[in-house]
């Protein structure tokens, strides 16, 4: 089975790319996705968050939400605002946000090989997000949130996109976010063989963004593979829709902590503590670390600059070396005794999107009492702790820019 294939995407119609693409569905709460779809009957987001189409107050994870799911999908097929592609293509997307432009390759991925790690993870899922997903998935008979892949070192399919990215795309817009979405099918046949066999030769591909989304056609998969008497794994539902960009063009933010409370210590106890693993450097304005081990830390309406020491890091734990695992071991864990980052409620997370004026927000508010902003998780660290069959600390990683939703889906006939 070959680790990719193209397929017979479905896709917004000529013309219809703006009033169909949407933000990925777990950004948003159901109260912005109703902001966002106002007065746009074909967003995508009446099939990714279909509850903005019931009564106010429906559970997101109720039955009719899916069955909504599937009513609005059929219902932009009918009206021909989604159109399925008559061959089997695969597709160049370009995200611009900023400045920063990357090119990935639109393609379904084989869930074998998800199965086998060759596809590799580095997060633990968790089973309410994938039954959200299977029951999505299930509704619409269709995977219509792709899964974010990374592709180590390949100027051969670098070049190919960018070749296929230099004409007239099918669809091109601009989002509300400011960030461009460009799309050009490939249908070249050669084209499609010489990208098939690359990807066939890599050794591994890595899980960037959409863990639960990959677990759950996994899962849709195996069920459906035991129901299904005739099986041959060709069926569409071996495989799941998937972006797969180069892992060196792929942007990281930060991934920052903030924490409600002290521990019981005052400032000048926790900065006497600190300083005996770190060195601190107060600072007139915010302070965003500029290489590993190294944090910006708010505190009593001051920022500091920490920086660990160099004999506590270690070189041979992937995990154990990455800043946020420093941070945990060293300060959050013994200091502010929050043990698990996953469940302990003292604990929240932001996006470094937001800018470290957000961290000050939230201390300032007096919602929370200390902040650390941190230098971004790297590619490298991710695919050395997803090789090691390891995975990550909670919240380590920010990918931008995002992937749209209804851009492409895969069908499972």
């Amino acid at each position: 089975m070959n680790l990719i294939r193209p397929f017979h995407g479905l896709r917004p119609a000529a013309g219809r790319g703006a009033d169909v693409v949407a933000p990925p569905y777990d950004v948003l709460n159901t109260q912005e996705a109703i902001e966002r779809a106002e007065g746009r009957p074909w967003s995508f987001l009446h099939i990714s968050r279909p509850e903005i189409d019931l009564p106010e107050g429906t559970d997101p994870y109720d039955a009719s939400v899916y069955a909504k799911a599937s009513e609005n999908l059929e219902k932009m097929i009918k009206e021909g605002i989604l159109v399925k592609d008559e061959s089997a293509n695969y597709y160049a997307y370009r995200l611009i946000m900023d400045g920063h432009e990357q090119i990935g390759l639109v393609a379904i991925a084989s869930v074998a090989d998800y199965d086998t790690n060759r596809i590799r993870k580095h997060e633990f899922t968790r089973p309410a997000k994938e039954d959200d997903r299977v029951r999505q998935i299930n509704a619409v008979n269709a995977q219509t949130g792709p899964v974010l892949l990374a592709y180590p070192d390949t100027p051969l399919v670098d070049e190919i996109l960018l070749a296929a990215s230099q004409g007239e795309p099918q669809l091109q817009t601009t989002a509300d976010d400011g960030v461009e979405h460009t799309l050009w099918v490939i249908s070249d046949k050669t084209m499609i063989q010489t990208l098939t066999d690359t990807f066939d030769a890599m050794n591994a591909l890595y899980i960037a963004d959409g863990h639960h989304r990959s677990a759950s056609a996994s899962r849709i998969c195996a069920t459906r593979k035991a129901a299904n008497a005739k099986h041959t794994g060709e069926e569409s539902y071996n495989h799941f829709l998937s972006v797969i960009f180069p892992h060196h063009q792929m942007k990281i933010f930060d991934y920052n902590r903030v924490i409600s409370d002290l521990n019981g210590l005052s400032e000048t106890e926790l900065l006497q503590k600190i300083a005996v693993k770190f060195t601190i450097e107060p600072h007139d304005k915010a302070y965003k670390p500029s290489q590993a081990a190294e944090y910006g830390m708010y505190l009593g309406g001051k920022w500091y600059k920490l920086q660990l020491q160099q004999d506590l890091i270690p070189q041979n734990d992937p995990v154990a070396r990455l800043d946020i695992s420093l941070l945990a071991d060293h300060l959050i864990q013994p200091l502010l005794g929050i043990e698990d980052q996953r469940t302990d409620t003292r604990i929240d997370f932001v996006g470094g999107i937001r800018g470290l004026e957000e961290l000050e927000k939230r201390v300032d508010s007096g919602e929370m009492t200390i902040a650390f902003a941190l230098f971004p998780t790297s590619m490298e660290d991710l695919m050395s702790v997803a090789d090691a069959n390891k995975v990550m600390p909670p919240k380590s990683t920010w990918f931008e820019p995002k992937l749209a939703d209804g851009l492409v889906s895969h069908t499972l006939d």
